[in-house]
């Protein structure tokens, strides 16, 4: 009987083995450094849209990106073997699906968001200062470029252009989706506060064609927006208005919309922007928040999300729970909570009212 547990006892080494190289693996993967970056150089290079254009020999491609031969095609093997490129012949690459997705599909694409020169590597920078956002609980992106992210978009009408971009991505999905959840029916006025490009309130206004808005925003994303508008079929029906929603807003407006900013924001400061709608919405205005949450179903920290806001700009991710709390800290009373595809949320909020004078959006979840 001794040997058969001699080879038991051997299997369980090599499987013990077996999984401490797995779990040493599985480390070595989440430390890698080398991927990330060497997926950055290539699509900074703009090598996958050359290679899609048709230029497939490495030294054509070195030429093309101003690369240096050797070193390149030892990036590109290094990138086969992740997926990115195949090599077709020695010397010769081509483009996988993964490769395709690093091709310059227009300004808020994965190619522009990975560039060394981009404002996306500005913002995954800021993980450098990760370890000063844990010490103090605050944004790194200071501590790592020198000044705050805010202060950076208005600092360079690319990169608020490039921002703005990736919010008008955002806001094609969910726009339409918020111009049919909420009950517009009896609005007349819709203040976007903090509402960036505009896109939000363009959907929602074309879907609605009785509606008015106003654009609330800093004065750099706000005069940007107000050229874009100029010359469209909204020209008549919005208004632009410089403004910092931690100070007081225009008054009278129906609906005050604050879409993707709470996130952006501490506690404290997200719950002084909701009192501020609070104040200028009064008694007979609602509070409308949108926001998406990161996963769906949702599972709370699954993605990067909630690091990410915490070292970019010092905010967090939340749940529909979290955002009631900082509408009661707010003074504001939650009046219904609905629910569209992909994680998004509407949470309506009123200001200054019982929950017997409140009467439910009928919007549909």
């Amino acid at each position: 009987m001794s040997a058969p547990r001699a080879i038991d006892e051997s299997t369980d080494a090599i499987a013990n083995g077996t999984a401490a190289a797995s779990a040493a693996d599985r480390v070595e993967r989440l430390i890698d450094l080398a991927t990330p970056f060497a997926v950055r150089a290539v699509a900074s290079l703009r090598v996958p849209d050359l290679i899609k254009s048709g230029t497939r020999r490495l030294a054509d491609l070195a030429a093309a990106a101003g690369a240096h031969p050797d070193a390149l095609g030892r990036l590109l093997r290094y990138l086969v073997h992740r997926g990115v490129f195949v090599e077709q012949r020695p010397g010769e690459f081509g483009l996988t699906e993964l490769g395709e997705l690093l091709c310059d599909h227009g300004p808020a694409d994965k190619r522009n968001w990975l560039d060394f020169a981009g404002l996306g590597m500005r913002m995954d920078l800021a993980y450098t200062g990760l370890l000063h956002s844990v010490r103090t609980g605050r944004e790194a992106y200071t501590e790592v470029h020198g000044h705050s992210f805010w202060a950076d978009l208005d600092a360079d009408p690319r990169r608020q252009l490039y921002a703005d971009g990736l919010m008008t991505s955002q806001h094609e999905i969910t726009g339409p989706q918020v111009a049919r959840l909420y009950d517009w029916g009896s609005v007349r006025t819709v203040m976007d506060v903090g509402g960036g490009s505009g896109a939000l309130l363009a959907t929602v206004l074309r879907a609605h064609p009785h509606l008015r808005g106003t654009l609330i925003d800093r004065p750099v994303p706000a005069r940007l927006t107000a050229a874009r508008l100029a010359g469209t079929d909204l020209a008549g029906r919005v208004e632009v208005a410089y403004g910092d929603f931690f100070s007081p807003l225009p008054p009278g407006g129906d609906v005050y919309v604050v879409s993707r900013a709470i996130s952006d924001w501490d506690d404290a400061e997200a719950a002084a922007i909701l009192r501020r709608c609070g104040e200028a919405a009064g008694r007979h205005g609602r509070v409308l928040i949108v926001e998406v949450l990161p996963t769906t179903p949702h599972v709370p920290h699954l993605a990067p999300f909630d690091l990410q806001m915490l070292v970019v700009v010092g905010g967090r991710e939340r749940s529909v729970a979290g955002f009631e709390a900082l509408a009661d800290t707010a003074g504001l009373s939650v009046t219904s909570v609905l629910h569209g595809r992909d994680g998004l949320m509407l949470i309506e909020c009123a200001a200054g009212c019982t929950s017997a004078e409140i009467a439910p959006n009928n919007g549909r979840s």
